[in-house]
């Protein structure tokens, strides 16, 4: 059973590089976002297994999407990718639904750690 991943990030170099990073064992369709609220749009009408989202993006950072995807009640695992690794940054992210934090350049093996460990690979 294929699982359904989107990718949030306003940078493409970077959506690649999460790309080329996720397990190749991993049976995965992979949808892209450049922006949070591209990435809202795309939860109005599609339910993602799992979500790996950006916090520094220019128009709704992804701090405010996961705000907002809660407010909807949208269930989804999310996990925060992203280079902003302040402490008061993941402790939000982390009490506003995101189920894990990796820190920007991404470590394959942390990847897929983080991946076992929340039961989705």
């Amino acid at each position: 059973m294929s699982i359904s991943l989107l990718i949030v990030d306003d940078s493409e170099f970077s959506r690649n590089m999460i790309k080329r990073a996720l397990p190749p064992q991993w049976d995965v369709t992979v949808d892209e976002a450049s922006s949070g609220l591209e990435a809202l749009d795309y939860c109005k009408s599609l339910q993602f297994d799992v979500i790996f989202l950006d916090l520094t993006m220019p128009d709704m950072d992804g701090l405010d999407v996961l705000k907002a995807l809660g407010e909807r009640g949208y269930q989804s695992k999310i996990f925060v990718i992203s280079a902003d690794i302040q402490a008061s940054s993941k402790e939000i992210a982390l009490e506003r639904g995101a189920l894990d934090f990796l820190a920007k350049p991404i470590n394959v093996d942390k990847l897929t750690s983080m991946l076992q460990n929340h039961e989705v690979l």
